[in-house]
């Protein structure tokens, strides 16, 4: 077995991969044609983990000059230490955005190192509570046409997923119809969600919710900008009964989960590991959430997620997002099947338990770095 004194973190190697959309995708209030996976891995102990985040390239440049060399040489075993000394490095960078999803990477791929040194999946490191997740199939952007609206959806249903969500704000006059073909494609049995992104005022979103409600939607996703408290409060305050009214994924810092919180503001609080701070961040989110009372569900990165969906019963169920499902299973091995609408931790394996599919991820490589203790 590793022994503490052998386990000195020695290399952290840092890539980034650009992946084009499948399709040209859009949401309520923003559109793309590419998603940036930043990998992290962090070496000790002759023992390599694996991470990532989904961000901008730059993340990559910051963990490579900033992140990388603060944790070599530190206790591979420390996480909660390295955490914190990465905060207060980045302290006159601002903790939000590339700041928080380079520490995110970072944090993770120290937390899949220390399982993996363990020789245990996280979610038994962590306390798991169970072995496997309910999912929701998550896609049905606005840029789709009904036929590929419907097709995605069907697929998901067919799949044994019993929830799916679709994209609505972009063109507020066309929702209703595109709710209307959504409940079509999945039968009266399967849960609908739909998610603006921000994309309305807080009674255009109330007035959006009562006709999505004659479809039967139970989850209406930042009907406003999340960082409008009053006014996710009073859509959630008004929204027809039944209706789950969620924000979160956009937040990087402990403070901003426990505002949200405070005010009152969500019946769910999405969290989202490769944004607030890594299985650190997330951690802690979920203490404050568990205090409230309220319910979590995760944000995208099923193959990372599972496992801290698995250590919390207050997760509800994970974000089974079809660009993420779609690299992950193009780029990674060691993935769990999502199997009758459940995502389970693949056994036998340590930490996330994944590896990275090299030969297949070298076309979409836009930078590759190693830092190494000297």
């Amino acid at each position: 077995m590793t022994t503490l004194a052998t386990c000195l973190i020695d290399r952290v190697a840092i890539s980034a991969f650009e992946v084009p959309t499948d399709l040209p995708e859009q949401d309520g209030t923003l559109s793309w044609q590419k998603t940036t996976l930043v990998v992290v891995q962090a070496s000790a102990g002759g023992v390599t983990s694996l991470a990532y985040t989904y961000a901008d390239g730059a993340t990559a440049k910051l963990i490579q000059d900033t992140l990388a060399p603060l944790v070599l040489g530190s206790d591979a075993f420390a996480t909660q230490a390295a955490h914190g000394q990465m905060r207060i490095a980045t302290r006159n960078l601002g903790g939000d955005g590339i700041t928080a999803m380079a520490i995110s990477g970072v944090d993770l791929a120290l937390w899949d190192l220390k399982a993996r040194l363990l020789g245990v999946p996280l979610s038994v490191l962590l306390g798991a509570a169970r072995s496997g997740v309910p999912v929701y199939g998550s896609g049905g952007f606005t840029s789709y046409d009904r036929e590929t609206l419907q097709r995605q959806l069907a697929n998901w249903v067919e799949q044994g997923i019993r929830s799916v969500k679709i994209k609505v704000g972009a063109h507020p006059g066309q929702d209703v119809a595109r709710v209307r073909e959504a409940r079509e494609a999945i039968g009266e049995r399967a849960e609908l969600f739909v998610d603006a992104n921000g994309a309305h005022s807080a009674k255009q979103a109330l007035r959006q919710a009562e006709q999505f409600a004659r479809f039967g939607v139970t989850w209406f996703e930042e009907p406003v900008a999340s960082d409008n408290l009053d006014g996710l409060r009073f859509v959630k305050g008004h929204a027809p009964v039944g209706m789950d009214i969620t924000a979160g994924e956009y937040g990087y810092r402990l403070g901003y989960f426990s505002n949200m919180l405070r005010a009152r503001a969500v019946d769910v609080l999405q969290l989202d590991a490769t944004r607030c701070g890594g299985v650190t961040g997330f951690l802690r989110a979920a203490h404050v959430a568990e205090a409230f009372e309220i319910p979590l569900s995760t944000h995208c990165a099923p193959a990372l997620h599972v496992h801290l969906g698995c250590a919390f019963d207050t997760v509800r169920h994970l974000e089974y997002f079809h660009d993420h499902v779609r690299i992950e299973a193009m780029l990674l091995g060691g993935r769990a099947p999502n199997g009758d609408g459940n995502l389970e931790v693949a056994s036998g394996r340590a930490g996330f338990g994944l590896d990275l599919d090299v030969a297949r991820a070298a076309r979409y490589q836009v930078s590759h770095v190693e830092v190494r203790a000297h």
